[in-house]
C-alpha cells in the first residue's frame, strides 16, 4: 500500500474514528525545542518518530535527553502491540533509548485492561504475533493459525499483530464471524506502519475489511481511540491537557486522537508516511490540521 492509497483509506473509514475540533495552526518549527514554553508533556508515536523498522531516527536520543534536560515529563505512546511489556523495553533499549516502564504505554496493555468486560469466560482466539505463547496474555488465549476449526471453538477474538496474517487465516476468520458473530477486539488500529521497505499492513487494515463485508462492530484499543489517551491523563491528572503534546507521523492516528481530546499536536513530516511527501495537500484534503509541523523532533 502505497501512502496515497492509506490516507484514502483512513478517509474511507473516517466515520469510524473520533471527531476533533478545527483550528490547530499548523506552524511550522525546526524541532520540539522550540515548543518549550508551551508543553509540559511529550508523548512520543514510535515508528516514524523515534525510529523507522529497527532503525533508530538520527538526532531522536539526542532531543528526548534535551527535553528531560528542560524539565519536560517525555512518554512513549504506541500501537505496536505485538510485544509484551518486557520485550517493548527491550526494544526501545536495542534502539537507544532509555525509556524506564513507566514511561511506556502500549495499546496493548490498555486493550488488555478491557477484554474481561468484552468476554470474561471462554477462550479467546488471537491474531498473533510470531512467537506468541498463551501465557503472554492475562485470559485464556490461543494463536490462530490455519486451522479452520479452531477459529470457531473460540468466543472471542484479539486482534494483536498482523506480522504472520495471511490472506487465507483472514477468509477462515471472515468466514467463521459470517457463521457466529463474536466481539472482535483490536490492540493496534493502525491500518500501515513504516517500515525501512515501506509500509507494511497492521491489524486495523484487516478489522476495517471485515466490517465493510460483515457489518460487525470492532472495540479498537489504540490511537486514535480514546482509552489511550485516557491512560496518559489518568497518569498526570494534573497537567492542563493542552500542555500535553502528542508527536507522531500520522494525521488520522496520532494528531486526530489528541486532538479530539484537547491535547496539543505536533505532526512529524520526514520519516514515517508522509516521508518526501507534500504533508499541506494532505492536511487540506482530511481538515486535519496540527498544531506544530516539523521534519523530524
Amino acid at each position: 500500500m502505497t501512502p496515497d492509497q492509506a490516507f484514502e483509506r483512513y478517509e474511507e473509514i473516517r466515520n469510524r474514528l473520533p471527531t476533533a475540533p478545527q483550528g490547530g495552526a499548523g506552524q511550522h518549527i525546526a524541532g520540539l525545542h522550540e515548543l518549550a514554553d508551551q508543553v509540559d508533556v511529550f508523548v512520543f508515536d514510535a515508528f516514524g518518530v523515534l525510529n523507522v523498522g529497527e532503525t533508530p531516527i538520527p538526532g531522536a536520543h539526542e532531543r528526548v535527553q534535551q527535553l528531560r534536560d528542560m524539565g519536560k515529563q517525555v512518554l512513549v505512546l504506541t500501537n505496536a502491540a505485538s510485544f509484551t511489556p518486557a520485550q517493548t523495553q527491550a526494544k526501545f533499549a536495542r534502539l537507544g533509548f532509555d525509556f524506564a516502564p513507566k514511561e511506556i504505554i502500549s495499546s496493548r496493555d490498555v486493550c488488555e485492561t478491557h477484554l474481561d468486560a468484552v468476554c470474561n469466560s471462554g477462550t479467546w482466539g488471537i491474531i498473533a504475533p510470531p512467537g506468541f505463547t498463551p501465557e503472554d496474555l492475562s485470559v485464556d488465549a490461543m494463536a490462530l493459525q490455519d486451522d479452520p476449526r479452531a477459529y470457531d471453538r473460540v468466543q472471542a477474538f484479539l486482534m494483536l499483530s498482523a506480522a504472520d496474517w495471511t490472506a487465507n487465516r483472514q477468509a477462515l476468520l471472515h468466514d467463521s464471524l459470517r457463521r457466529n458473530p463474536r466481539p472482535l477486539v483490536v490492540a493496534n488500529p493502525d491500518l500501515v506502519a513504516p517500515r525501512e521497505d515501506g509500509l507494511s499492513l497492521e491489524p486495523g487494515y484487516y478489522a476495517h475489511d471485515l466490517q465493510d463485508q460483515l457489518g460487525i462492530q470492532v472495540e479498537f484499543h489504540g490511537k486514535p481511540f480514546a482509552s489511550v489517551y485516557e491512560t496518559v491523563e489518568q497518569r498526570m491528572p494534573d497537567v492542563d491537557r493542552s500542555r500535553i503534546a502528542m508527536v507522531g507521523d500520522t494525521l488520522h492516528t496520532d494528531i486526530l486522537g489528541a486532538r479530539a481530546r484537547g491535547w496539543s499536536a505536533a505532526l512529524i513530516t520526514d520519516h514515517g508516511l508522509f516521508a518526501g511527501l507534500d504533508v499541506q495537500k494532505f492536511i487540506d484534503a482530511s481538515g486535519i490540521t496540527p498544531d506544530w509541523i516539523s521534519p523530524s523532533i
